[in-house]
């Protein structure tokens, strides 16, 4: 007799993993890997970010925190707001969480009934529509493309049928582009007009190239932010994020993270504090990313691919590859065969024209971006279409 197991469980694998995976067995068979398939600084934590955290080991018990995160760090990020985008935010509105993941599952929980309607844009990271479908929540796919430059738009939200949520990203995974301030407006007001929850990806803010970006939160208390010190700040392993909630949304997030996992790791919270007096190097890591963008953006073109999204932030090129394949999943796993380069296939992104696409990581460092093109030119040469 099999016991049973859990409906939940059947949702698409993060295909990216599975690159990492292949491309660390080469590793271990003594091979070097390009590595532009991770979605996480090849820079590690900020220095005082580390001190802090070496402080507190020498110093504190490092036992539980509250469920909401320590006091100190919580108007530390309200003073990040402040700062950043001009806008005055309770601290009590600051939950401290395990990562982003944890906040988005903490978010869905407190914000939609089984059953209820959620868009989620695609192309877009592919956890959120894992997520709300293990949560019995019902995944409403927005395909974006070039003609609104990979973002959502008001007039699409009104071709659909009755919706309970949207999640947007801005910038976003994989494309990188942003809402410009009208384009969030606008969205944010027909979510005002609908009673539609807007959950707003922020994860990537203070990685842009030439534009600023704006934070939901400073048009609508009504919104649910969710960051993370894992991008701009460095720290994807120390799986710590946090959520900026309505009032009414508080209490009820607190109790889910007493119940889901009691507290966010209190060494990464008192590194956290640490790393908001890293700016100066921290915006040295932007300036690399920047090169490397401006690597890819003038390089693929020359390789025959030239078909890119606008990429506004985070650190991706999001390439349409379908003059050459029209299996990117195929294409992702001949690159790293015979050239030793790890990308990821569209398909994490977006189900329906993901085989299109590859998305380039360009968060590590400079040389691998030069020798990426370099071994790229090789395959070009090899199959111009």
């Amino acid at each position: 007799m099999a016991i049973k197991v859990s409906s939940r469980t059947d949702i698409s694998p993060f295909h990216v993993m599975e690159v990492m995976r292949a491309a660390a067995d080469r590793e271990a068979r003594g091979e070097t890997v390009l590595h532009l398939e991770v979605g996480q600084p090849s820079s590690p934590a900020p220095m005082q970010a580390r001190l802090a955290a070496v402080r507190a080991i020498e110093s504190d018990v490092l036992g539980y925190t509250s469920a909401v995160g320590i006091r100190e760090l919580r108007e530390r990020i309200s003073a990040h707001y402040l700062a950043w985008y001009k806008t005055d935010i309770n601290p009590d509105r600051v939950i401290l969480t395990m990562g982003a993941s944890g906040a988005f599952t903490l978010a869905f929980l407190a914000c939609f009934e089984v059953g209820d309607r959620v868009v989620v844009p695609s192309p877009g990271y592919p956890c959120y529509r894992n997520t709300l479908k293990a949560l019995g929540i019902e995944v409403v796919d927005l395909q974006v493309g070039p003609e609104t430059r990979f973002q959502p738009s008001s007039s699409m939200l009104d071709d659909l049928d009755s919706i309970d949520g949207l999640v947007i990203a801005s910038p976003s995974n994989p494309t990188g582009t942003m809402l410009l301030p009208e384009e969030l407006q606008s969205l944010i007001s027909w979510c005002q007009s609908h009673e539609v929850r807007l959950i707003s990806d922020e994860i990537y803010h203070g990685i842009t190239f030439g534009l600023s970006a704006s934070s939901a939160i400073s048009q609508w208390d009504q919104a649910v932010v969710v960051n993370s010190f894992s991008k701009y700040f460095s720290m994807t392993g120390w799986r710590l994020g946090w959520l900026i909630l309505p009032e009414n949304l508080i209490s009820p997030v607190e109790r889910l993270a007493q119940n889901a996992y009691i507290a966010a790791p209190s060494i990464s919270q008192y590194a956290a504090l640490g790393a908001f007096e890293s700016l100066d190097e921290l915006e040295n890591n932007i300036a690399s990313y920047a090169r490397n963008r401006k690597m890819l953006l003038e390089g693929l073109p020359l390789l025959g691919i030239s078909k890119l999204a606008p990429a506004d932030g985070a650190f991706y090129i999001y390439a349409d590859v379908s003059a050459f394949t029209s299996d990117s999943q195929e294409l992702a796993a001949s690159w790293l065969e015979e050239f030793s380069i790890a990308t990821t296939p569209g398909i994490d992104f977006d189900l329906q024209n993901g085989h299109k696409y590859i998305r380039f990581s360009f968060a590590g460092s400079s040389e691998d971006i030069e020798e990426t093109l370099k071994r790229l030119n090789t395959w070009a040469q090899q199959n111009q279409p």
